[in-house]
């Protein structure tokens, strides 16, 4: 039976985590070989692998490693992989748009890990399109390329011709998601149990943090944050963040939102999840006294809030996380 090729390429730039690419790598060889032992499968396919290195004097990405060698120049995939430390500058990014570029135009799809969303962005080809990167990077990326449509909450973004994953992990995630398009969600399930990693699904907004803009230079909002800060956000009536801001109601708001990307309301409801997931985390303390605890008198609405925020039930979030054993559950 011949066997039909899909190659995936994995792009190493400075800065590129090595070991993100050789456990790529070594993910696409194992779902490749789960494949070839299901002989009742009609249709043969096999993942092969690639990388790329910017080559003088051309200075153009070409390929310095196969585990196949294949007659097509053109990869079906390129994946951008997460870097350590600081994003991608422009200058390196440019450096790899026109060939990005010039292989979306022939049909490569383009994915991105983490800060590997910098080099994709500055292609221009995430404009008006949705995309994902690491939480921590996201102010960055939104004022480097203001025209994507930044959704940090999501782990793994699939917009066809583009996928972009979040944090520097979510390269198992994009993997397992490129495995389940070209060799189906059998072999996915497979791949992710004798890894034993997770299959997609999962949300990085699981992992944030609620990390608040505090460098935008609006002292009166300032003032307001580290009041919030200061009592934990207890007290979330509007006529107590107006009082402490000095400003008229209507102009603190908008000023507010404005500084810090949120409405007072959902500010000071991240505020208290991020709290209540600390205590998720480390303690064995009673949901609802947690709720309680953050300033929720409901622990009916504590959990709504929860969800809607973090996307895990308090319970679950618990169960995931929490590093002290055994539990009180509520």
């Amino acid at each position: 039976m011949t066997v039909s090729t899909i190659e995936i390429g994995l792009v190493i730039y400075p800065g590129a985590q090595l070991a993100s690419v050789y456990g790529l790598t070594d993910l696409f060889g194992v779902a490749t070989r789960l494949a070839s032992r299901r002989p009742e499968q009609r249709t043969e396919l096999a993942i092969t692998v690639s990388h790329w290195r910017l080559q003088e004097p051309d200075l153009q990405p070409v390929r310095v490693f196969e585990t196949e060698p294949r007659s097509r120049m053109i990869p079906d995939v390129l994946i951008l992989p997460p870097a350590l430390g600081e994003a991608p500058s422009a200058e390196t990014a440019n450096a790899y748009s026109p060939w990005l570029i010039d292989q979306h135009r022939q049909g490569t799809i383009l994915c991105s890990v983490c800060a590997g969303a910098f080099l994709l962005g500055e292609t221009g080809l995430l404009s008006g399109r949705s995309a994902t990167t690491h939480w921590a990077h996201a102010d960055l990326f939104a004022a480097r390329f203001p025209t994507a449509r930044l959704d940090v909450d999501k782990l793994v973004i699939d917009d066809g011709d583009l996928m972009t994953a979040g944090g520097v992990m979510a390269w198992t995630d994009l993997g397992l998601k490129l495995v389940e398009r070209f060799l189906g969600s059998t072999i996915m399930a497979e791949t992710a149990r004798l890894l034993v990693i997770d299959p997609p699904g999962r949300e990085q907004r699981f992992y944030s943090s609620f990390s608040p803009r505090l460098t935008h230079g609006d002292l009166a909002v300032l003032k307001v944050q580290h009041w919030l800060h200061a009592t934990g956000a207890k007290d979330m009536r509007l006529a107590k963040l107006v009082a402490q801001s000095g400003l008229e109601e209507r102009t603190m708001l908008r000023r507010f939102q404005k500084a810090t990307g949120m409405t007072t309301t959902e500010y000071c409801q991240r505020m208290r999840i991020s709290k209540a997931c600390e205590l998720l985390q480390t303690s064995v303390t009673p949901i609802e006294t947690i709720a309680w605890d953050v300033g929720y008198g409901d622990a009916g609405a504590f959990r709504k809030i929860f969800l809607r925020i973090v996307g895990l039930t308090p319970s679950d979030y618990r169960q995931r996380f929490n590093s002290r054993g055994t539990v009180t559950s509520a």
